[in-house]
């Protein structure tokens, strides 16, 4: 008969001796980068959120380890947060036993939401410290995510307007329907001046006074008029409260043309992700990253559904974080606006930004289209434009345009001067009658010049090289691979929240992959050491010499 032997097992086994908790934690896991970059910040701002008094606090530098490890394995909820500190060693590790519930850790997340941008500054820094991004290059681009709001709650401003107007009309009329003095005089008042809920308010008052003063009705006529009167002031309030309404909705748009009644800093966009593939728009954010190395070194959200408008403000957000504009800057042709470029000459940036038709014009088909007026040859003496035929089109005019931002554009009208019995006018001119007509502007063309000798350079064919590998594949690996497609949060303030502990999750994330892939990593007295012990060591000597100047910038 044989016998089998096992190894003893005993669940309920009381040790005397417990074990260190991280004994069965790999020397080389991610989790022990966290826990030494988390200590060599500065928190000390995070002290000043909590009050001096009452039941001891959990420590603020724990619970962000914990939060930060869990957006590294693409967990966002709270509640899973708070049962990964019961089941996962390395969570258990990272909070010392500590088990605070899910209310606890969103309160610490809504706690530190004005300073959690501080800390993914001072990550940056240390990563810029060690040498694995220089701050001196970005890669912009963006996409869009979609928000927590309900997608059948928009608020279109057309529609509002609209219905504004007819409302107006309505209490004109009403107005004009009162047989009140008080009524007639303030309606011939507001013929030039809107009328307002205040206004409304105001002749509903004196309405109701003037009613109250009046004898009480003796005949069926007297009372029906008086009610007649009453259901007239009625019909007032009721209209002052849809006109206050709307009031709010274009107080709430600003400058949007729409919005979510359940997120109101949302915009309705058109998202990549349609499931449903019939363009419909949703409520999100417009997210813009800057890269280098993949590493996401600012961020910013925005509500205008367009790349164009975005950029100067987000070069604004750089320099606030890191006190000096980037020396280069690449991005697609969604960005090469005459305001853009003007913005980054004015602040001597390399700009390695595509523009519209710059693929186009490298096709021969867009070279030998005599037609085109990039094609047509300029006298900048005489000031003229030379037609396919020879003729000279003279300068007729200049017209002026205005950017959403304020910005001012001008473009210059040239005309040919006789069009008639031309043979070439049925490639050149699609209008039956008149001259051929182009606009021009020629700063917005000086700037394409600019762009077209840095694009096609040596350096600049190194940044279009690398451009769809920086951003695009932080995008890829943000909502494909880490599954952070849509916001949890309502508000603009806690979804900046949210994606600044993502982002500060994700560099952290590539730097451990760098770290493992590199293997040991040098010390600089040329020793090698293990990636544990590296992680340790070298961050906190980084921190201890770079300390004074990344307080500075943070």
């Amino acid at each position: 008969m044989q016998r089998y032997h096992f190894r003893p097992y005993s669940p309920n086994q009381t040790i005397l001796f417990p074990q260190r908790i991280d004994k069965d934690i790999a020397e080389n896991d991610p989790v022990r980068l966290i826990s030494s970059i988390v200590e060599s910040l500065e928190l000390s701002n995070f002290r000043r959120l909590y009050k001096e008094r009452g039941r001891s606090p959990y420590d603020p530098k724990m619970l962000l380890k914990v939060v930060i490890y869990a957006y590294m394995n693409n967990i966002y909820s709270c509640r899973r947060i708070e049962k990964a500190l019961k089941r996962d060693i390395h969570f258990i590790w990272l909070a010392g036993y500590e088990q605070p519930d899910f209310i606890t850790i969103n309160r610490f997340r809504n706690r530190v939401k004005d300073e959690i941008s501080n800390v993914f500054t001072q990550l940056v820094l240390l990563l810029s410290a060690k040498g694995l991004v220089s701050l001196d290059v970005e890669y912009i681009d963006g996409t869009k995510i979609e928000s927590k709001a309900n997608k059948y709650t928009f608020v279109w401003r057309k529609t509002v307007e609209k219905n504004r107007a007819k409302l107006m009309e309505k209490i004109k009329v009403l107005l004009a329907q009162v047989d009140d003095a008080i009524a007639q005089d303030k309606a011939a008042d507001e013929e030039v001046v809107s009328f307002t809920p205040e206004t409304l308010t105001e002749i509903a008052d004196e309405l109701r006074q003037s009613l109250s003063e009046q004898p009480a009705p003796m005949s069926k006529e007297e009372k029906k008029t008086i009610r007649e009167k009453k259901k007239q002031v009625a019909q007032l309030e009721k209209m002052r409260d849809k006109l206050s309404e709307y009031d709010n909705h274009l107080e709430t748009l600003g400058e949007r043309n729409s919005y979510s009644k359940s997120d109101p800093d949302a915009t309705f966009m058109r998202m990549k992700e349609d499931a449903m593939n019939n363009g419909q728009t949703k409520p999100g954010y417009n997210l813009q990253i800057a890269t280098e190395n993949q590493f996401i070194t600012d961020f910013g959200f925005f509500h205008n559904p367009n790349d164009t408008g975005t950029m100067t403000p987000f070069f604004e957000s750089f320099s606030n974080r890191y006190g000096h504009f980037a020396k280069e800057v690449c991005a697609d042709s969604g960005y090469g606006s005459e305001e853009n470029n003007s913005f980054m000459e004015s602040h001597e940036m390399e700009a390695y930004v595509k523009y519209n038709f710059f693929h186009k014009e490298q096709k021969r088909a867009f070279k030998n289209d005599i037609f085109r007026t990039e094609n047509l040859y300029y006298n900048p003496e005489g000031d003229y434009f030379v037609c396919p035929m020879g003729q000279h089109m003279e300068r007729v005019g200049v017209s002026h345009g205005k950017t959403d931002s304020g910005y001012r554009t001008e473009s210059v009208v040239y005309r040919a001067k006789n069009c008639q019995g031309c043979p070439l006018r049925w490639g050149c001119y699609k209008k039956r009658k008149g001259n051929r007509e182009i606009e021009v502007n020629h700063r917005l063309m000086e700037y394409k010049r600019k762009a077209r000798e840095r694009l096609t350079s040596e350096r600049g064919l190194e940044h279009r090289s690398n451009r769809p590998i920086e951003p695009e594949a932080v995008f890829g690996q943000m909502k494909y691979n880490m599954h952070y497609k849509r916001f949890r949060h309502f508000g603009k303030d806690k979804v900046t929240m949210d994606f600044a502990f993502f982002a500060i999750a994700f560099d952290i994330k590539k730097m451990a992959a760098k770290v493992l892939k590199q293997g040991n990593m040098p010390t600089n007295g040329g020793q090698y050491m293990h990636p544990a012990t590296s992680y340790m060591r070298v961050w906190g000597l980084v921190w201890s010499h770079k300390a004074e100047n990344m307080k500075k910038a943070a």
